[in-house]
């Protein structure tokens, strides 16, 4: 099963070597992985999508918690969260092209944000699944390069992840 795995960490060098390292070393594989200082600059948040049961994140929360930069750890998915991605996608866009790619940013509500004679580079937020209907949606051959930056998310209503 999919989990969203968020925790503070000390925001100093090493911290993200020592929590990549903890899953490595125990065979657990990261698919995303973001983290960037918070509001208070002494923290950093990071979020990181694993799979696995029960057991195994039982376990994975279990030995981030012993690590000395982690402050607080929390598996997110358990309740209601919100989850977001980031894609920039260049693409092919000459001629007939340039009109569909306007189309399809329209319908997905993307935006672009550079225009060559030959390409769009094009900006989309949302859920995986958004992103990937996205780029299922294009024409391979139009697909020049695709950037993705990782899950992100937070908790829905009250719950925080704070000190």
């Amino acid at each position: 099963m999919r989990h969203v795995i968020s925790l503070l960490i000390e925001n100093e060098a090493g911290a993200l070597s020592r929590v990549s390292g903890l899953f490595s070393a125990r065979g657990y594989n990261i698919e995303s992985l973001t983290v960037a200082p918070t509001e208070d600059s002494s923290m950093s948040r990071m979020t990181i999508v694993t799979s696995g049961s029960d057991e195994i994140i039982e376990q994975i929360t279990k030995q981030l918690n012993k690590l000395v930069e982690v402050i607080k750890v929390v598996d997110i998915s358990e309740s209601a969260h919100i989850e977001r991605e980031l894609m920039l996608v260049k693409v092919r866009a000459s001629g007939k092209d340039r009109e569909e790619m306007m189309r399809m940013t329209a319908i997905f509500r993307a935006h672009i944000i550079d225009v060559t004679e030959s390409s769009y580079v094009i900006e989309l937020t949302g859920n995986q699944r958004k992103l990937d209907a996205f780029v299922g949606a294009l024409e391979p051959e139009l697909i020049l390069e695709t950037v993705r930056s990782g899950i992100t998310g937070i908790g829905r209503g009250d719950r925080v992840l704070k000190l």
